[in-house]
């Protein structure tokens, strides 16, 4: 059965291979992925700080409903996850979707987004090393493995972890 998987980025900053990936491993498993952004247009992937391709936008945040997605895939980078907690509804999206069950994947600093949506109190995850304080802040228990699977929540902790990452994103799925 096709899935509907929306991957939520900002506009600049993304990991290209923390989108990339996770993207071809749902459309090669016969899923359909949708780039939700705050803004229309098109958003800027970067190698590490090196600009790298750009990805057209399916739909913005104001216009999508998480109801209408079967998961959620928060890719990285610095700058995409630190401007996405700071917009309003792209943290609507992400609490409303932690909080129908659905599948959330996040890999590296898109933990902040959790953080900012108030979902990773009494969560046990992992992300890149540095926002470990920021999690045990909230409440979470950060933890040092390459994929961690807590209810509904999936987190890895940097691209080295995309095999598994995506392993426990298609199990979620099927």
């Amino acid at each position: 059965m096709t899935k509907r998987i929306a991957f939520l980025t900002a506009a600049e900053g993304i990991e290209a291979v923390e989108l990339t990936e996770p993207w071809d491993a749902v459309t090669g498993a016969g899923h359909t992925a949708e780039l939700i952004s705050p803004e229309s247009g098109e958003v800027q992937l970067y190698n590490h700080l090196d600009k790298a391709e750009t990805r057209p936008v399916d739909k913005t945040v104001a216009d999508a409903d998480p109801s209408d997605y079967d998961a959620l895939v928060l890719p990285g980078g610095v700058a995409n996850p630190d401007a996405l907690r700071t917009d309003e509804g792209a943290v609507a999206f992400v609490k409303a979707f932690v909080d129908s069950g659905k599948p959330v994947a996040s890999i590296c600093h898109a933990a902040w987004a959790l953080v900012e949506a108030g979902v990773v109190e009494g969560r046990r995850l992992t992300s890149w090393p540095s926002l470990q304080t920021d999690i045990r802040n909230a409440g979470g228990d950060w933890v040092d493995e390459e994929v961690v699977e807590d209810g509904n929540l999936i987190t890895s902790r940097n691209p080295d972890d995309i095999p598994a990452f995506t392993k426990a994103l298609l199990s979620a799925l099927s």
